[in-house]
């Protein structure tokens, strides 16, 4: 059993390493890049949608965690106050 629930948490794992990763390098809120572009952040939400999105994986698993994401990446437009938006 333990080794059906490790194979299963694999589509997890995947995500929060791609997650992390366009944090590390691609993010405008959380590169090494763009402290000195951004010195107050870019996003308009808080916590950033890559930040939201991997708490949403680690909570409620990769395909529930994935939508609300997406849909928190929809919301951010123009037209969107922002603000905080939690878990």
């Amino acid at each position: 059993m333990k080794i059906v629930k490790k194979i299963i948490q694999i589509p997890k794992y995947l995500l929060l390493f791609i997650l992390n990763l366009y944090q590390k390098f691609l993010s405008p809120d959380h590169s090494f890049w763009s402290k000195d572009i951004y010195p107050h952040g870019y996003c308009k939400f808080h916590p950033t949608c890559s930040e939201y999105s991997k708490q949403c994986i680690k909570k409620y698993g990769a395909f529930i965690g994935v939508f609300r994401g997406l849909w928190r990446i929809l919301r951010c437009n123009p037209w969107t106050k922002g603000g905080v938006d939690e878990v």
